[in-house]
């Protein structure tokens, strides 16, 4: 009877855990370039009284064995990083990457991270950089008499001024891709840093490599399925309370066990 109760409450920790990622991923349905998370289970161990294949007599094995599971715990959180659909903003300075692909920036202290969202600014000096300031690499600075940006496809960043047609080319957007973007460690702010499990960072120019190509004027959206979001809470918070009702009903046979008399 004792088994079944820590059972059961494993099943409620882990569907608590589902929960929390659901929540999350709610949160940031309108965040750019969010990658929504999936908790993914696993069973423990199982108490065995009688191995599967185990003699039963002369000429005679058990076909399944007795094995009592002792429930469930979670084994990762998977980042899914589907692309989201585009959203069209007409600033020169918005860059969606469509396909596979970060843009690395430089952090405050040093680091660089790496990061889906393309809704890049100018700082004081010209700098293209973040909404949190961190740099893009490698580092390009718009003339403060440019009047347009045009950023191609491939990366190359070109500047128009005065009554010139032809945009002058003042740097290139380089992106960097991962073996397994899926083992990143997020840090929040949408930026991601490498990790033993996602591999060295791969840079090149944008349509090189397996990487996607950039489209200027427009970010990428959340990928957050709000409907199937809707459709996992559900099924978790029902799961939850089945689990919860496993434990009454254990609560309630060990009940029945101390009244006897």
């Amino acid at each position: 009877m004792i088994k079944s109760l820590n059972t059961a409450a494993t099943g409620m920790q882990a569907q608590q855990n589902n929960m929390d990622v659901i929540a999350n991923n709610i949160a940031n349905v309108g965040t750019t370039s969010f990658k929504k998370s999936r908790a993914e289970f696993e069973d423990l161990l199982y108490q065995t009284v009688k191995e599967p294949g185990a003699r039963t007599g002369e000429n005679a094995v058990s076909p399944t064995g007795i094995q009592t599971g002792l429930g469930v715990r979670t084994s990762s959180i998977q980042k899914d990083f589907e692309i989201g659909s585009a959203k069209i903003t007409k600033n020169p300075l918005d860059l969606q990457i469509e396909g596979n692909g970060f843009f690395p920036v430089q952090m405050p202290d040093g680091q660089i991270g790496y990061t889906r969202d393309g809704s890049f600014k100018k700082d004081p000096e010209g700098r293209i950089v973040d909404r949190n300031g961190n740099s893009l690499q490698p580092a390009i600075t718009i003339p403060p008499d440019a009047i347009g940006i045009e950023i191609s496809p491939r990366g190359q960043v070109g500047v128009l001024k005065g009554l010139n047609n032809q945009p002058e080319i003042i740097g290139q957007i380089e992106i960097v891709n991962f073996v397994n973007p899926a083992g990143l460690r997020a840090i929040g702010k949408n930026l991601f840093l490498p990790s033993g499990a996602s591999g060295i960072p791969v840079q090149g120019t944008p349509g090189t490599q397996g990487m996607g190509e950039l489209a200027q004027g427009q970010i990428e959206a959340s990928n957050v399925n709000i409907v199937e979001e809707m459709v996992n809470m559900i099924t978790a918070q029902r799961s939850y309370e089945t689990n919860s009702k496993a434990i009454q009903a254990a609560d309630q046979m060990l009940q029945t066990v101390n009244n006897l008399r």
